[in-house]
Parts: C-alpha cells; structure tokens; sequence
C-alpha cells in the first residue's frame, strides 16, 4: 500500500486512475446515479451509525469528538474484518474512498483512510 488510498467526492467525474472505486456513505447520495458512479462496492457497513453521523452534523467543531467515537465504532469485529480486506486491496493496487460530504477534511473518509494507513500498512508506517 504505497500511498494507501485515494479521497474523493464522488459528485467529481471517476476517472481510471481512480481504481477500485468504493462509495463509504451511509445514505446514497443525492443526485448521483448507481450507473454514473461508477462503483466497486458500497461500504456503508463501515460508515459511522447514523446516531454518529446525526450527531456530527459535520460540525467541524466536533471533529475531535467524531473521530474519537467513530474510531471505537471501527473497532468492532466485523469492522476491522472489512478494514482488512480493504487494506489488502490497496496493496494490490489502486483504491480511491468516495464521499458526499462538502468538507474534504471533516467527514469519515479522511479516518477511513488513516486507519488504513495505521493499522492496517504492512509495515506499520503510513506514507501520505
């Protein structure tokens, strides 16, 4: 997994350097087609709970907050299963983690990512 995987809103157009391409959202979001976007997989399982996501509201001023209790929802078993089966996906090659949110810092992706990164690098070192 040099780089781990990719960011982006899955409103931009998918491109081939995208790879594996998997949506990481609870709801679909709106206005997009199953057929436009283009994806490998709905992870929603992997996405925070709904009460989670109700409560951020994508507030940023309860980023900290989010990423503490979203991260102790990524510690369930069936979660950490599903995290390593991503993470072998990224050692074989390219996967970009699709995202409604308008904040491209604030959202759950952006935790996927580093936790794929963290505990789930071959290595144990992440690279950006």
């Amino acid at each position: 997994m040099a780089e781990g995987p990719r960011l982006k809103r899955i409103y931009d157009q998918a491109d081939p350097s995208d790879g594996k391409r998997y949506l990481v959202d609870r709801l679909w979001p709106r206005g997009v087609g199953k057929i436009e976007a283009k994806l490998d997989g709905w992870l929603k399982e992997l996405a925070p709970s709904d009460e989670l996501r109700q409560w951020f509201g994508h507030k940023p001023v309860r980023w900290v907050e989010f990423k503490r209790r979203y991260r102790l929802e990524l510690k369930a078993k069936n979660k950490q299963e599903q995290l390593r089966e991503l993470a072998r996906e990224c050692q074989e090659g390219p996967i970009t983690l699709l995202y409604a949110a308008k904040d491209m810092k604030h959202n759950n992706a952006v935790i996927l990512r580093e936790e794929l990164l963290s505990k789930h690098h071959p290595t144990g070192q992440h690279s950006v």
